[in-house]
């Protein structure tokens, strides 16, 4: 009864803060704190991803280069081989892929545009939402 992305992106919206390359660490960061996010979609030509910039990347620029990071372009520093999902893809399958590749957040790709994001928050939320409408129907269904 996994839900789809689909569905996660009709009910939270698709909006995606996204940057371009040349956009410095201190400008992404302050992009992350204001808009209270912990990704930023890296986007090149005709809006297409060419990578994702975290909170990870944040601590782990500082810690490699210091405060010479702060204007640094993210492309030097975020991750290039971002992972992507479906609209057709389940919570299921995103739960075993943030698992497994150690990561929260997944751009939505649906004929090579960028189409929403989910991240591990929305995934918790929605299996929980499962959770206890599969509750409901055994207490339901015990009730007679």
């Amino acid at each position: 009864m996994s839900v789809s992305v689909k569905a996660i992106l009709d009910a939270k919206g698709r909006n995606v803060i996204t940057a371009g390359a040349n956009t410095t660490l201190a400008e992404a960061a302050k992009i992350l704190s204001e808009k209270r996010i912990g990704a930023i979609v890296v986007v090149g030509m005709a809006g297409k991803i060419s990578g994702i910039f975290t909170e990870r990347d944040v601590v782990n620029a500082v810690a490699k280069h210091g405060q010479d990071s702060l204007n640094q372009p993210i492309a030097s520093l975020m991750t290039s081989k971002v992972h992507r999902c479906k609209e057709d893809s389940t919570t299921d399958e995103l739960m075993e892929l943030m698992t497994h590749r150690r990561f929260r957040h997944v751009p939505v790709e649906e004929k090579g545009k960028l189409t929403g994001i989910i991240s591990i928050g929305d995934v918790v939320k929605w299996r929980i939402r499962e959770i206890e409408l599969e509750a409901e129907q055994i207490k339901a269904y015990i009730a007679g």
